[in-house]
């Protein structure tokens, strides 16, 4: 039987036994076990996507237009650019990407909208022989690929240049001009950094959201139960006689911690490897990495501690908002009442993390970074894109650690309204009084 904390062993030793005691009911069941199989499976499933929609995607070809007023111009685009976005194609494979020549009158934009169309270039030329292309990018197109019709349409204009311009006397070269623009979804954020890295670095962004957003609600659900667990069972009647609400949020949060790090650690290594050997297994399966090789570069030790210090603070925040909400209820019918409400704060953050992964960090998602409840959604991300100032990176962490003892005070006089007035329902005078001056 599991040592009971008694009121004179102190703050300390009564909070370790409370968490040595939750430690060893979760990590003993067979639910542990379980779930960190599934979860690791999920997890290894979400590093694998973009080598899984590269397969399923394998032999279809996505449709670019291009537009010209000049003959000329739309066929040698469609030809040097055309090289680059097929420089992979696997032979007696369709060509990933097929150039066709579309009418100067024809609407574009909406054939692009409408599918018909997964991107258009439309290039035009200034009296000054300067060449503009501007590209839609349908929701198929991808930030990559945007990157390099952008160095096709520079090859086009040094073609272009040498071709009309062959005495000593030629006019001095003018890059063309590129502009993107997003039809129907999609992005166009291109950060200044390779194609490759950039794809590695969303790879890794979306693996440590998923993994965060996951965990974070799961072990915060387990607080929760936790607490209705014990109220149900009566052994809270022990409990609150040996420990203090403190001692005992205090014990659960450190306990399940603990029992979730061994299973988060049991969850990451497989994605972590799963990343790391992208390449090698996408050459298995389709001949070719296609440039989703997710170097150590990309995983940093910087990045991997400031994952890590997201996770530990998120869950303290996160698992003191669930105790104190699982204390308010007496049965596990309504703990799932409760499971929604709650787990819309780390919906929205997990959300934002999401838009901020496409690259394109406005002011709605920069604050946010900063919100305690979404930074460790949203800041990791932009972390993994390499767009935060270190000021930014103090403000977030520095806000979320401040952030936790004010929420630590209030879940403990929720849970002190929720726990000591046993047998009662509080109310919201109750539990406001409990917050204000708690019972004995």
């Amino acid at each position: 039987m599991s040592a009971t904390p008694t009121r004179e062993g102190g703050y300390v030793a009564n909070s370790w036994l409370v968490a040595k005691r939750e430690f060893g009911e979760r990590v003993k069941g067979r639910l542990f076990f379980v779930s960190t199989a599934l979860l690791a499976v999920l997890a290894v499933g979400v590093a694998l996507t973009p080598i899984l929609v590269k397969v399923i995607d394998r032999g279809t070809t996505t449709t670019i237009a291009v537009v010209s007023d000049e003959p000329a111009l739309t066929t040698s685009s469609i030809q040097i650019i055309g090289s680059i976005l097929n420089g992979d194609a696997q032979e007696g494979q369709p060509l990933p990407y097929l150039l066709v020549a579309a009418a100067p009158d024809e609407p574009v934009i909406e054939r692009v909208s409408d599918g018909a169309y997964d991107g258009a270039l439309i290039g035009t030329r200034s009296p000054t022989g300067q060449i503009t292309f501007q590209f839609l990018a349908g929701e198929r197109i991808g930030t990559d690929r945007i990157q390099l019709i952008q160095v096709g349409a520079l090859a086009v204009s040094i073609f272009d240049w040498i071709s009309d311009n062959n005495s000593s006397e030629a006019p001095i070269f003018q890059p063309a001009i590129f502009d993107t623009s997003s039809v129907g979804g999609g992005g166009s954020g291109a950060g200044p950094i390779g194609p490759s890295e950039y794809a590695g670095r969303r790879i890794v962004g979306v693996v440590f959201v998923v993994l965060i957003f996951i965990t974070l609600v799961i072990y915060g659900m387990w607080v929760a139960a936790g607490v209705v667990a014990e109220k149900t069972s009566r052994v809270m009647e022990l409990l609150i006689s040996a420990a203090s609400p403190a001692e005992l949020v205090t014990g659960k949060v450190i306990g399940i911690g603990l029992a979730g790090f061994v299973q988060y650690v049991a969850i990451l290594l497989p994605a972590l490897a799963t990343l790391l050997l992208q390449d090698r297994i996408a050459i298995a399966l389709l001949g070719t990495s296609s440039g989703l090789d997710v170097s150590l570069g990309v995983l940093t030790p910087a990045l991997l501690l400031a994952y890590g210090s997201f996770w530990v603070l998120g869950f303290v925040l996160y698992a003191l908002i669930y105790a104190a909400a699982g204390s308010l209820v007496s049965r596990a019918e309504d703990l799932q009442v409760l499971a929604l409400p709650l787990s819309l704060i780390a919906i929205v953050g997990y959300i934002q993390a999401v838009m901020a992964l496409t690259g394109g960090i406005g002011p709605l998602l920069r604050v946010a970074s900063y919100v305690p409840f979404w930074s460790p959604f949203v800041m990791l991300t932009r972390l993994t894109i390499g767009r935060v100032e270190p000021w930014e990176l103090a403000l977030s962490f520095g806000l979320l650690i401040a952030t936790i003892p004010i929420v630590a005070w209030i879940a403990v006089r929720v849970y002190s309204a929720g726990v000591l007035l046993y047998g009662q329902r509080p109310g919201a005078r109750q539990i406001v009084g409990a917050i204000i001056s708690p019972p004995a």
